[in-house]
């Protein structure tokens, strides 16, 4: 039995649909998991019954975090945030950590768990930590931008068996004061967390980069997706 995977919508407002990019689907697939993709929904029931569906959670990349959740006000360079898709991954946050589902995180994904679980985000890097590491690469997205320092004995490190990482990177916000229960895994040059897992859980682990973009050619990324999929 192949195990189902929960995966975050993308939303785009000018079409006003959901979409998806077809990297988080296939990597979920080559490592032996079934992926769908989640509905909007607020009603706390209507989740409940989709999570029952799922063995894992996939939280995607896309929009900026609503300021409001980390308690802060808004600032010049915040781009656009998807209240309904705040509120949902909230609840489907909420739901996974209780019944200690696996959990992976992806961009928005690691900005997101930070934020809810009482971490703090810079909400526009150029603004509020500007350095010479390239965070907002041009296409192509599937080379890398540039490494990220692997912080000894944390379990991402025990899976890629190295010190560093060449990564791509996309993103113009960043986890800032990270959460309580979480724990760093792996930063950038200039100090920006890139990796978190939270100790005491199955499995929940968030990146920065894209693995999405990259599995194809990176085993790397692949032992991320295969990570995930086997600890369920």
């Amino acid at each position: 039995m192949k195990k189902v995977i929960g995966v975050m919508p993308l939303w785009d407002e000018e079409k006003n649909s959901i979409w998806m990019l077809p990297g988080y689907m296939e990597g979920i697939k080559q490592a032996g998991g079934l992926p769908f993709i989640f509905p909007f929904s607020e009603d706390e029931d209507e989740v409940s019954t989709l999570m029952e569906m799922c063995d894992g959670i996939l939280f995607t990349g896309g929009h900026d975090i609503s300021p409001d959740i980390y308690h802060e006000k808004l600032l010049e360079g915040l781009g656009s945030f998807c209240e309904k898709r705040d509120i949902m991954e909230t609840i489907v946050l909420k739901q996974a950590l209780e019944a200690d589902k696996p959990i992976l995180g992806i961009c928005r994904g690691i900005q997101f768990i930070n934020a809810s679980l009482g971490g703090t985000l810079y909400q526009d890097l150029k603004l509020q930590h500007p350095s010479g590491v390239e965070h907002h690469q041009q296409a192509p997205y599937d080379v890398p931008a540039h490494d990220v320092i692997l912080i000894e004995d944390t379990p991402l490190q025990k899976c890629i068996q190295g010190d560093s990482l060449a990564v791509n990177s996309y993103h113009h916000q960043a986890v800032k004061e990270l959460a309580p229960d979480l724990k760093a895994m792996a930063v950038s040059p200039d100090g920006i967390t890139e990796a978190v897992y939270m100790p005491g859980k199955k499995f929940l682990w968030a990146v920065q980069w894209h693995p999405e973009f990259l599995f194809h050619n990176d085993i790397n990324s692949r032992q991320i997706f295969f990570a995930f999929i086997n600890s369920i």
